[in-house]
């Protein structure tokens, strides 16, 4: 469990929507004694991440992309893409996290905002992903995921902040935002962000 205090704030740059975020001015890694564990995923879901925040506010400024739709979001964190496609009028949102907190965190926010999710859709027809090509070994993995959801003819939308593992290659550029972010967990008060289209 996370050892530090919570509280329902409004996503920056989506304030429709309000998550249980993290209050202390802490990094990822000083909510586990700044280390890492591969046995315990640090709880990226206590903090609202600027390529979920860029899907979260492209989802709402374009609710077509997910109304009545079957939304799958990968790697969902604290959930936020997953409740603004829910938001939209998506017909059934599933959250998958290799995280089981980062599961129920999106649970739980989702019902703040009035919202239900579920952990499981047939045939997705949109794939959301935020921030999810940090790391050299996770980046090849979610690119294989994504193309697979691609070849089975979903859509696949990316939020991402220049994190230096994304394949552009395999993307076309949607649109960009400054997203405002926490000094104390990315070292820079915003980050310019796309959201990408997978070919």
């Amino acid at each position: 469990m996370l050892d530090a205090p919570t509280a329902l704030l409004p996503v920056p740059l989506a304030p429709e929507l309000s998550l249980h975020l993290v209050t202390a001015p802490v990094g990822l890694f000083d909510l586990t004694g700044g280390e890492f564990r591969s046995d315990t995923p640090p709880p990226f879901w206590a903090f609202v991440w600027a390529g979920g925040q860029a899907l979260a506010r492209y989802l709402l400024d374009h609710p077509d992309e997910a109304a009545g739709r079957r939304v799958l979001d990968v790697a969902t964190g604290s959930g936020v893409a997953a409740i603004a496609a829910a938001r939209c009028g998506a017909a059934q949102v599933a959250v998958t996290d290799i995280d089981p907190e980062a599961v129920a965190a999106a649970h739980r926010n989702a019902a703040a905002n009035g919202l239900t999710l579920t952990d499981r859709v047939d045939e997705p027809e949109l794939v959301l992903a935020g921030d999810v090509f940090y790391s050299p070994i996770v980046a090849p993995q979610m690119t294989t995921q994504l193309r697979a959801a691609r070849r089975n003819s979903a859509s696949v939308l990316v939020g991402d902040p220049g994190r230096g593992y994304f394949p552009e290659r395999l993307f076309t550029l949607v649109t960009e935002y400054v997203v405002p972010v926490p000094v104390h967990l990315e070292e820079t008060g915003e980050l310019r962000t796309g959201v990408w289209r997978m070919r």
